[in-house]
């Protein structure tokens, strides 16, 4: 991680010195790399996945077989009159 760090000057107000440090911390590239690393989740583990994989799986037959037995209505295409 890079600190990015300014001393104020004697004759310098402090509207100049967070200008100097947005300036300063601007340059160094740190906001766009933490702004990228935001909303990076980590990656599931293989066992996560392969269950997650499996719920869905089992999920669909449920509602296959609810609509076979007239339990619940077919999925009606948006576009279909």
């Amino acid at each position: 991680m890079i600190n990015v760090e300014i001393t104020r000057n004697p004759n310098e107000n402090s509207l100049n010195t967070l200008r100097r440090f947005t300036k300063k911390v601007q340059g160094s590239g740190v906001l766009p790399r933490v702004r990228s690393l935001r909303y990076n989740e980590r990656e599931l583990s293989h066992y996560k996945t392969k269950m997650k994989t499996l719920g869905s799986i089992k999920k669909k037959a449920e509602i296959a077989e609810l609509i076979k037995l007239g339990k619940m209505p077919e999925k009606q295409s948006r576009f279909s009159k």
